[in-house]
């Protein structure tokens, strides 16, 4: 999938639309544990795989949640460049839910709406709906509103 190329100026043009869906992401369990490495997150039922069979209520390994979240910078940037933005930043999150969970073998893809656009000094605050959706589940595994600072 190629990036939509849209411009900062133009980002207010797109509020209350869905502006694209990223390619599927697989999750691998190479990819889970070095997350908990790289955080000192462990969670037995997201690296053990042999003992989330047996005893975890999911029937194999998860992803951590906050794993899920962090796919969003590289899976937005399959979505969308926007064009005369010198700088984008993570400003926050209005709302996060965790509605299922993300086994690990799974693919994973973002879906990413924009729902407000206000001028700040030198850019735009943009706050986005991003909807992580499983290949085949019932509900999305992760809903965050999330705000970005894109300066220009």
């Amino acid at each position: 999938m190629k990036a939509k190329r849209i411009r900062l100026q133009d980002l207010s043009t797109l509020v209350g639309q869905e502006v694209g869906v990223s390619d599927w992401y697989l999750v691998t369990q190479r990819a889970v544990d070095a997350y908990a490495a790289a955080t000192d997150d462990h969670q037995w039922f997201c690296e053990d795989v042999e003992r989330a069979k047996k005893e975890s209520p999911f029937g194999g390994t998860v992803a951590p949640d906050y794993f899920i979240l962090a796919l969003a910078p590289g899976l937005l940037k399959k979505i969308w460049y926007l064009q005369g933005a010198r700088l984008g930043m993570n400003y926050g999150i209005n709302r996060l839910r965790f509605p299922a969970p993300l086994l690990v073998g799974s693919h994973v893809r973002l879906r990413l709406s924009v729902r407000s656009v206000k001028p700040v000094p030198d850019g735009q605050e943009v706050t986005l709906t991003l909807s992580f959706e499983v290949e085949g589940g019932q509900k999305p595994v992760c809903v965050a509103e999330t705000v970005y600072r894109y300066l220009g």
